[in-house]
């Protein structure tokens, strides 16, 4: 069992991390309280081949994996950038497509995706059915060659800056006459699709829209994969990764509250000149919260070697543990980081309290932690579902 980096890893870590600071959290704040798009990191980050990490290098990506990609999201977000974009662009739609798109689709999409002039957002968040895909009311129907593709979708990041959609549907099997899950690949652009922005109460530079497909007509290579049986697999294919980029981007957003706390309370004396991090009751809780992190990044670092060795189930349980653990850890790693500042925790110039918005969705999307805690009693300890 081996927890180290290999130097390739550690010189990409490395690297990501120097951009990440060049920037910094300074830069990110600024952007999404001015409504603008973290433009030149992500052309910068794709241009020096790190968007691109987990593609293939036959479509101009680096060959490695989603161990690569995380590590990738989290020095990003330890520098004070998470980019929410790192998840559904490279970790869900490459996925997706260099594991079960078309040999056609991947030369279209893949070396964009990887260099950063394309992103491809992910759509399958209902008003009525959240995530279950057995509920799904979006439906794809055929019109002779062509599909005619309809229905809501929420909570659906950066549509304003991608060129395509990656949206679930249903259709219906022509055997069995069920409905069973697909995936198409929607230009934003599309006639019949709408989107409405979402106001959140979260300060990122990426936001959060309603879709709405009004027979939205895709032709035929618009659907992923070469039949309708791709539609299943390559949606789970998908899900793993997000779970576990989820997960670095958390541990990553913890490691920078609890440095920024760190390099406070190491500085700030009121007390008989002793700094306020020498007293218990400030250092032992970011001493836990440091704790909760590492255990994280531990689980991550399993999860996202099993996806990589191909070992999909048990890389399911890790994943969504690891998004458990990264959720927990985050948001309390910046709650610890807020009140050891004090006063100054809540103000913009810290960059701590700028995140706690972020790091509370964290622990209801993409997966709620309950949703997680039924899967682990359902799935490891063999308890009966609940739902």
């Amino acid at each position: 069992m081996n927890f180290d980096l290999t130097p390739e890893q550690d010189q990409l870590r490395d690297a990501v991390r120097a951009l990440g600071r060049r920037y910094g959290h300074d830069y990110f704040v600024r952007k999404a309280k001015a409504g603008e798009h973290t433009t030149e990191l992500w052309h910068e980050a794709g241009r020096l081949g790190y968007l691109g990490v987990n593609i293939p290098t036959e479509y101009g990506g680096g060959g490695g994996g989603i161990t690569e990609l995380a590590l990738v999201c989290e020095e990003l977000a330890a520098a004070g950038c998470p980019l929410l974009l790192l998840v559904v662009s490279p970790a869900i739609a490459a996925t997706v497509i260099t594991k079960h798109g078309t040999e056609e689709q991947r030369k279209k999409h893949l070396p964009g995706l990887a260099d950063g002039s394309q992103k491809i957002v992910f759509a399958i968040t209902e008003p009525d059915a959240g995530s279950n895909f057995h509920r799904l009311g979006t439906v794809a129907r055929r019109d002779g060659d062509d599909w005619l593709v309809s229905g809501r979708k929420v909570y659906i990041s950066g549509v304003d800056e991608a060129d395509h959609v990656l949206v679930v549907a249903r259709t219906e099997d022509s055997a069995t006459g069920k409905l069973k899950p697909a995936l198409f690949i929607v230009p934003t652009d599309a006639p019949g699709l709408e989107k409405s922005r979402l106001d959140m109460e979260i300060l990122s530079p990426e936001n959060q829209f309603l879709l709405y497909l009004d027979d939205v007509r895709l032709p035929a290579d618009a659907l992923v994969g070469e039949s309708l049986d791709a539609g299943l697999p390559a949606l789970f294919a998908g899900l793993n990764p997000e779970r576990i980029t989820v997960a670095a981007m958390g541990a990553g957003t913890g490691r920078y509250a609890i440095e920024k706390a760190s390099d406070y309370t190491t500085t700030r004396k009121v007390w008989g000149g002793r700094s306020i991090g020498s007293h218990q009751g400030v250092a032992h809780p970011l001493a836990h919260a440091a704790v909760q992190v590492e255990l994280a990044r531990l689980m991550i670092q399993k999860a996202a070697a099993l996806y990589d060795a191909g070992r999909d189930l048990e890389a399911g349980v890790s994943g969504n543990m690891a998004k458990y653990a990264a959720g927990e850890a985050a948001a309390l790693a910046v709650d610890t980081a807020v009140q050891a500042l004090g006063g100054a925790g809540m103000t913009t110039e810290y960059g701590v309290a700028t995140l706690l918005g972020a790091v509370r969705a964290g622990r209801i999307a993409p997966v709620s932690r309950e949703m997680i805690l039924n899967f682990v009693a359902q799935h490891v300890l063999g308890q009966d579902k609940s739902y």
